[in-house]
């Protein structure tokens, strides 16, 4: 079978790795932003009884996520047991399934189980795409590459909305049916094109195709060279990390993954992943790209015009996507969010203070521009912090036996705070208008201590290191980092901190490893 590592090696194979994950990205990008253009058409609100029940309304485009967090309990296990890529095979044939249900739903029960369908198979891509990705990226990259994949997220979201815009004149269910469907073509490619690509090394060495293994390191690593030198050391130190996570009883089950400790402190990074994607969706991005025609509607413009700001604002929402290419790896993921939460908690507070409807009856033009104007910036900010952080965290803070599985909590968290934001929504826009904005630019605020005291920053730490990092007790940063300190482990580099207390942790090869991993990164870092 014709396998894309044969023919690409090194940077152009992770390119291409990361090519095809960003088209799983695009997908999940789309299926979030249809339903903007969907809620507005008058075919479907008729069809499926939805006047004047705009709880029901946004219950339909909630109970998504419900098949969210199905899907991605299921694709951890799944990826876990069958592969990456298989698990990617398997999440676009359900969301094909529940793609083509919605596209021919007639009533309310058919398009709730057609959307959880949907839900289940993005959750599936969701939970393993980002992995894959990692497992085949060198740590240097994995900022930027999330970063890019998110950008054709958002380009998802772009086409969605112009495709339903496009439609607006259309009478009849071509105007809402037409967009459902229309996902089902990059799902398609996906599906086919997939297969071309290689598995992960690490779940192969976990496996025990070892040889298999080695010839995708060499693609990856050594130019088609299994005897590089690059090739050699991270295949044995996949190998010695296996042998280590197996001390620790091997792989455990999502309930204990939550609740139960170990050395690893698994429990807590469970809780960091859950809990950071339920927060991304409190600050109030759901509020602009699904509901975005209303929001605009708010700030007094036309149903047209607020149709053509909402598109114009995805378009700028995705190039802002871009910056955080280039920053994410420099800047770091703390002050990315502390940042992206200031900014954005601002633009949503003067977007609510300029909606209030007896200083906008002072002067509609022109505190409606400026409302127009902080929805932009809002939108931008979140596309360079917190649009991808959320994502990149869970990928780097989980050791391998159970990375699948904590891409999984993460999509759970997700899915959490999706839900709850589309289903309070609506009644919040129709019952107290411009005060929505109030509420999600104060959360906000509230997430900047949250963040400061709960996550340590992940920027250029290795997994190797970054699992030293998360294996305290304490929750608290700065306390988590007074007991590394009490082990005689340094918090910059905690791993060289392993190596001189090696006899005192009895984490020898594990700390001969890191030494290694630490010691080629200073290189590249002096290089």
């Amino acid at each position: 079978m014709f396998k894309i590592s044969n023919y690409l090696h090194g940077n152009d194979l992770v390119i291409a790795i990361n090519s095809a994950a960003g088209l799983s990205i695009f997908f999940f990008g789309y299926d979030q932003g249809v339903m903007s253009g969907v809620n507005i058409s008058p075919d479907y609100k008729t069809t499926m009884g939805l006047w004047e029940n705009e709880a029901l309304l946004g219950g339909i485009v909630a109970v998504y996520y419900a098949g969210t967090l199905i899907g991605a309990l299921m694709g951890g296990y799944v990826g876990d047991k069958i592969g990456r890529i298989k698990c990617v095979v398997v999440g676009c044939i359900f969301a094909l399934f529940g793609a083509a249900l919605q596209t021919a739903a007639t009533n309310v029960p058919w398009m709730i189980c057609s959307r959880i369908i949907t839900g289940i198979g993005t959750g599936h891509l969701n939970a393993i795409v980002p992995v894959w990705s990692a497992e085949t990226s060198h740590y240097t990259s994995r900022g930027m590459f999330i970063a890019m994949e998110f950008t054709l997220n958002i380009f998802g979201v772009v086409i969605a909305y112009w495709i339903a815009y496009g439609l607006h004149n259309y009478e009849g269910g071509f105007r809402w049916r037409f967009p459902i469907g229309f996902q089902i073509i990059p799902l398609l490619v996906l599906c086919v094109a997939i297969n071309i690509f290689p598995e992960s090394p690490r779940w192969l060495i976990k496996k025990g195709r070892t040889e298999e293994a080695l010839h995708i390191l060499a693609a990856l690593r050594g130019n088609g060279d299994e005897n590089h030198p690059n090739v050699t050391r991270e295949f044995e130190e996949i190998k010695e990390t296996l042998l280590l996570e197996e001390k620790e009883g091997g792989e455990p089950n999502y309930w204990d993954m939550l609740f139960k400790y170990d050395e690893f402190n698994i429990p807590r990074r469970v809780h960091l992943s859950i809990w950071l994607q339920i927060i991304q969706e409190l600050t109030g991005i759901g509020v602009i790209t699904v509901y975005a025609p209303e929001s605009f509607a708010n700030s007094g413009f036309s149903e047209r015009t607020s149709q053509l700001l909402s598109g114009f604002n995805n378009i700028s929402y995705m190039l802002c996507t871009l910056v955080a290419v280039f920053t994410l790896d420099r800047w770091g993921r703390r002050f990315t969010l502390f940042y992206g939460a200031v900014c954005q908690g601002i633009s949503l507070i003067l977007v609510a203070v300029l909606t209030k409807p007896d200083l906008m009856a002072q002067n509609p033009t022109a505190y409606g521009v400026a409302s127009a104007v902080f929805i932009f910036c809002y939108t931008g900010f979140f596309g360079m912090t917190w649009l991808t952080v959320p994502w990149l965290y869970p990928v780097e803070i989980y050791p391998l036996r159970v990375r699948a599985r904590g891409g999984a909590w993460s999509v759970v968290g997700w899915s959490i705070g999706n839900a709850v934001v589309m289903e309070i929504t609506p009644p919040m826009l129709a019952g107290i208008g411009w005060a929505t904005f109030l509420l999600f630019g104060g959360l906000n605020f509230l997430a900047i201590p949250f963040v400061w005291a709960l996550y340590p920053e992940t920027m250029n730490l290795t997994l190797e290191e970054l699992d030293v990092i998360f294996s305290t007790r304490s929750l608290l940063v700065w306390n988590a980092e007074k007991e590394l300190r009490a082990k005689g482990i340094d918090p910059k580099d905690p791993l060289a901190g392993m190596g001189k207390e090696q006899e005192k942790t009895q984490v020898s090869d594990s700390a001969q490893e890191g030494s290694a991993s630490s010691q080629e990164k200073k290189v590249e870092n002096l290089a």
